[in-house]
């Protein structure tokens, strides 16, 4: 079937909520202050986003008190998220975590339960994985499952300073297995690192025979795992479209207004061809990121002969470049106060930085797709 990249009347509404939501809170302007030494996490724009208005629940069941929408909904939230840079765990707890227990057994009652108190906002979750990792990577073995208890660490885990619960992957007797863990328990450690992205805090996980309820074993956690880092990476080219978005907007909007020798800077030509080359990269990316969503909205996602695997490595690979090259021209081009600290394009570039290596580099998706179309090595 031919897929519908444009934006449905529904998504329009989305859209018009979400950014109405973020303006309100005065982002990103209010992000410039307090970025170097305090975190960033906004907790009533969370509960608004995953209470109120119910978006961390958007691809989840209505049985199991989701929205019963799809991934193309959640994809165009990351999109105005990354717009406004929004320190919230939204990628972590309502992409991640989510991602992975929808493509387990969600009958199975540990993994409904989970569901049902993400969905309803009541309940923050983490994936320990650490965040560069890539989605064919094999299974995480840095945790070792006995017993009902697990032992190891896991370093860089997205959003997990904010986490109630944590999905953990791990390894035991009977093969690979996912977790949930209590964030709060004596016998797990929570270290925050310095993160690149201060709007997006990574930590280090150290579990020391911490109590674990299984959700999913054997060959199907291997396989949730898997489907689940493949459907985030292709979400996350929303967010990094969004990134993207935001720059090139504000830069011709402020290249437009700063005159020098008497004219608009933005009437020099060497301008123009600037910002048209990310105009020409952004609508590519755009084309992409949609046509990701559109497949990983579909219930036959993961059949045979389905184009996820192309879909998620062409837009991960292009959409990540094309966000590090936005936010570079955004900051040249608006000059001095583009370098100031007070000008929020530097946050830009930092999201769009460290979006380039989470859940895969563009070089490592190149090289997956490559394999999956059958090119012959270089």
């Amino acid at each position: 079937m031919t897929p519908n990249l444009l934006y449905s009347d529904v998504e329009d509404d989305l859209r018009a909520t979400v950014r109405d939501v973020l303006a309100d809170r005065g982002l990103p302007a209010s992000l410039v202050s307090g970025t170097d030494s305090e975190p960033t996490y906004d907790p009533a724009l969370w509960r608004t986003l995953s209470t109120d208005l119910g978006l961390v629940g958007l691809p989840v069941p209505e049985r199991l008190g989701g929205q019963g929408a799809s991934f193309r909904e959640t994809a165009l939230v990351l999109e105005e998220l990354g717009r406004a840079v929004a320190p919230v765990p939204f990628l972590g707890s309502a992409v991640l975590a989510t991602s992975v227990l929808l493509n387990a057994d969600v009958d199975a009652e540990p993994v409904a339960a989970l569901l049902r108190r993400l969905a309803a906002g009541e309940t923050t979750a983490a994936l320990a994985v650490p965040l560069s990792t890539t989605p064919h990577a094999e299974f995480p073995t840095t945790v070792r499952a006995d017993a009902g208890v697990l032992d190891g660490t896991v370093t860089t885990v997205a959003d997990v300073s904010v986490a109630d619960v944590l999905v953990v992957p791990a390894t035991g007797p009977d093969g690979p297995a996912l977790f949930a863990v209590d964030a709060s328990a004596a016998e797990v450690e929570i270290a925050d690192v310095v993160s690149f992205d201060l709007t997006r805090r990574v930590g280090d996980v150290r579990l020391r025979r911490a109590p674990a309820h299984l959700l999913v074993s054997g060959p199907d956690a291997a396989v949730a795992l898997t489907r689940g880092l493949l459907t985030s990476a292709g979400l996350l080219a929303s967010e990094q479209l969004g990134v993207a978005q935001w720059c090139l907007d504000t830069t011709v909007e402020y290249v437009r207004q700063r005159h020098q020798f008497g004219r608009p800077v933005g009437s020099f030509q060497a301008l123009k061809h600037r910002l048209a080359d990310v105009w020409l990269e952004l609508v590519a990316a755009r084309a992409s990121a949609r046509y990701a969503a559109d497949v990983l909205a579909s219930s036959e996602a993961f059949d045979p002969g389905s184009d996820v695997e192309v879909a998620v490595a062409v837009a991960q690979s292009y959409c990540a470049s094309a966000a590090v090259h936005a936010a570079e021209e955004a900051i040249q081009l608006h000059g001095g106060i583009g370098m100031t600290w007070e000008h929020p394009a530097h946050v830009y570039l930092k999201r769009a930085k460290a979006d380039e290596l989470a859940l895969g580099t563009p070089g490592r998706h190149r090289a997956h797709l490559a394999e999956v179309v059958d090119l012959p090595p270089a």
